[in-house]
């Protein structure tokens, strides 16, 4: 199949292979947590959205459909799977023609089952495990890394990171959320590090609600002198673990995230305080040294009120491909805009990937990475690799007491 490579994020062209919209709009459905626990970034994603569909509409809309303008239909999953669910059939009956989301990995392959019955593309922005594209579903398709490359990648870097430094990585203690989520991340990273050298990584888990208190969990973490302690979780958890990391004090060389979402977050400084300082993440993230993130991000804030994270890059950046699909098809029928969207090449990627953004038979970006952060300051700044720092890594690391 001939790729479509699109420049700045809009086809440059589209062919008319399968017919036009029979409307001046196009319904996107956008499926994110806009009430509940994680409305915070699910209203970020929400709102990523919707700024994407107001640049493609004022730049001209959908040109191979005459100009058609996007619409943005909304579902809140409220952080459930089964609402997930109900709410993609409703967009879907209501004539959405693609969906994006969802943010949680079992909100995700719910509304894919969805999407891969109702033969509508879904455009995942923010979800890592690797089951959700396992099932041999052709309607959708993963912008960000997946979870064996994430944990993979990240226990990549780590390892590196302590050679660069001098201080070789022998130990770790894995800290991870239940479910499918921590525990994909978490089987990668074991896998990786033990076969690059890492002796002992001892795993311990801890519940997605009722938690309020990490104190427990870093303590038996901090019982095997590991070097380094790993944290894969959601933000309102990353924040209590880098709290109870600095009130216990373990003599380690860093609290290290992994697809932590909390970390890398521009608002983790300000909640995690003194304890948040040097703290490590492994992600993907937006890429700090582009000039169209920093317009985007820039003109975000101003329309919103909020600084744009990454999650809401890649809520962006989803509907950025489906705008590319339909107009590579010309059509805004489903399976022709599904055809189109699988054979996209997007060479200008919001995030700090090593390659344009392409699909594989999965429906897997094939050139999603994860980069290192760490919070330094008032600021999480991009650490490692060297080719997209902007600022310099700190390590050994140790946490504020």
């Amino acid at each position: 199949m001939t790729a479509l490579v699109v420049t700045g994020g809009l086809a440059a062209c589209g062919s008319s292979d399968g017919g036009s919209s029979d409307s001046d709009t196009v319904t996107i459905g956008s499926i994110h947590p806009t009430s509940g626990p994680l409305a915070g970034v699910g209203g970020l994603m929400d709102d990523g959205a919707k700024l994407a569909v107001a640049d493609i509409n004022a730049a001209g809309g959908i040109k191979a459909l005459d100009g058609a303008q996007l619409e943005l239909a909304g579902g809140d999953s409220q952080g459930k799977a089964e609402v997930g669910q109900s709410e993609a059939q409703r967009l879907i009956g209501d004539g959405a023609v693609a969906l994006i989301g969802t943010y949680q990995s079992d909100v995700t392959q719910n509304v894919a089952a969805v999407a891969e019955r109702g033969r509508v593309p879904f455009v995942i922005d923010v979800a890592v495990d690797d089951k959700i594209l396992e099932q041999g579903y052709k309607y959708s398709f993963r912008v960000q890394p997946d979870a064996t490359s994430m944990g993979t990648s990240g226990a990549d870097s780590l390892v590196k990171i302590g050679q660069d430094k001098g201080t070789p990585i022998k130990t770790v203690a894995y800290l991870h959320i239940e479910g499918a989520f921590g525990d994909s991340v978490f089987d990668a990273f074991k896998k990786e590090a033990e076969a690059q050298g890492i002796t002992t990584v001892k795993e311990i888990t801890y519940p997605g609600t009722n938690f309020s208190d990490a104190t427990t969990q870093v303590r038996e973490a901090a019982s095997i002198n590991p070097d380094v302690i790993v944290a894969t979780g959601y933000f309102p958890d990353g924040v209590l673990i880098a709290k109870a990391v600095s009130e216990l004090g373990p003599d380690i060389q860093g609290l290290y995230g992994i697809a932590n979402g909390a970390f890398d977050d521009g608002s983790f400084p300000a909640a995690s305080g003194a304890s948040g300082q040097n703290v490590l993440s492994a992600n993907y993230h937006y890429d700090a040294n582009n000039e169209r993130v920093t317009d985007i991000r820039t003109r975000f804030e101003a329309k919103y009120g909020k600084p744009m994270e990454t999650a809401s890059i890649l809520s962006y950046q989803a509907v950025e491909v489906i705008a590319a699909g339909l107009e590579k098809s010309g059509s805004d029928d489903p399976e022709k805009l599904r055809e189109a969207i699988s054979g996209i090449e997007i060479d200008d990627p919001l995030l700090a990937f090593d390659g344009p953004i392409t699909f594989d038979e999965r429906g897997q970006n094939e050139n999603a990475t994860v980069i290192v952060m760490q919070v330094q300051g008032d600021n999480v700044e991009q650490v490692f690799p060297q080719e997209v720092a902007t600022k310099d890594l700190v390590f050994p690391a140790a946490p504020a007491r």
